[in-house]
Formats: structure tokens, C-alpha cells, sequence
């Protein structure tokens, strides 16, 4: 397959009578028609008036971040071998953990995240509430608990491999899930 053909295949279906709007500046779209209430709330939705921008103005990507690397546990032997297979966080980048998980059978009170991460005789621990769940059912067929986003260490020392042991503990103690995993920190992904 070419180049070419491959990059046709990404190119989206047009929804049939949708006409794209005229592209315009976050600063036009934040005077544009001052006292329509419905636009005013779409601009709402979108974040439009919310805070200042961070975008770097000498960075011409419009959309920064690259795709999620997703560690599936449900196949058989997934968490034993996870430690064998490392995954790359290129230093200084900021990056969000997610966990999605079903709970069975009780409310499960107070589950919590813990982590420590080693390399060599340095080791950071990390924990964080991820809170209260009852039982999954057909509306709510599974929970997602996203992590506050951390920023990966920088600079040549900083470079290297490292171990993580995690834990998911209720507040009974018991341990749901153990999982140890490692990753290697990078100049580049």
C-alpha cells in the first residue's frame, strides 16, 4: 500500500449537508456576536473567555501530544509480563495516568493508588484517592478514574531505566490489583 492510498483511508466522511464555518482567530470568535445567547454558550462549552492561553506562540502545531499508551490487564498473563516490557516518557513531558475498572458483587469503599518508583537506590512514592464504587450495572458498565498530571524528570542524570511497583487498596486493605511495571526515561519518545 502507498503513501498516498494509506493517507486517504485518514481522511474523514463529510456529514451530508454541514457546511464547515469560515476559520477565524480565538480573538474573533470571543467578539463575534456579543449578544446571541446560544453562540455565547457554544463559546462557553468550547472554554473561549476562560483564562489566558499557554500556547507557545513560536509553536506552529495546533494540537500538542501524542497518543495514549494503553497497557490492556484483561488478557491472560497481561500483568506478569508487564515489567518485561517497557514503555518510553520522554523527559519534561507531561503525561496523565487513567485507570478503567469494573467493580463486582459490593460497594467498594475508599480505593485508593499507590505507587513507588525506583531506580538505582532512589525511590518516589505516590499515592492518590480514586474514592467510593458500587457495583458496575448496564448504565454505568465501568468506572475511569483520571490521575492529576504529573511532568517526567529532566536532564541527563535524570535519563535512564525505572522500576514502579503499584497497588490498588480499598480501605479494608485489600489489595485488588498489584502491578509492577517499569519504563525508560528518554530525550526523545
Amino acid at each position: 500500500m502507498s503513501a498516498a492510498h494509506h493517507d486517504d483511508e485518514l481522511v474523514p466522511e463529510q456529514t451530508a449537508g454541514f457546511k464547515v464555518g469560515e476559520s477565524k482567530t480565538i480573538d474573533e470568535y470571543k467578539q463575534l456576536d456579543q449578544n446571541d445567547e446560544s453562540l455565547r454558550k457554544w463559546k462557553e462549552s468550547l472554554g473561549l473567555g476562560a483564562g489566558n492561553t499557554i500556547s507557545d506562540p513560536n509553536d506552529p502545531r495546533k494540537v500538542e501530544g501524542r497518543d495514549d499508551i494503553i497497557i490492556d490487564l484483561k488478557s491472560p498473563g497481561a500483568v506478569e509480563h508487564l515489567k518485561e516490557k517497557p514503555f518510553t516518557i520522554k523527559e519534561g513531558a507531561k503525561f496523565r495516568m487513567k485507570a478503567q475498572f469494573k467493580v463486582q458483587h459490593q460497594i467498594l469503599s475508599g480505593l485508593k493508588y499507590v505507587q513507588v518508583v525506583k531506580r538505582g537506590i532512589i525511590s518516589n512514592k505516590a499515592q492518590e484517592m480514586i474514592g467510593s464504587y458500587s457495583p458496575n450495572t448496564t448504565d454505568k458498565p465501568s468506572y475511569e478514574k483520571k490521575f492529576e498530571a504529573e511532568t517526567a524528570p529532566s536532564g541527563m542524570m535524570a535519563r535512564g531505566h525505572y522500576n514502579a511497583v503499584s497497588k490498588f487498596i480499598d480501605d479494608d486493605n485489600v489489595t485488588h490489583l498489584k502491578l509492577e511495571w517499569s519504563f525508560d526515561l528518554k530525550k526523545d519518545w
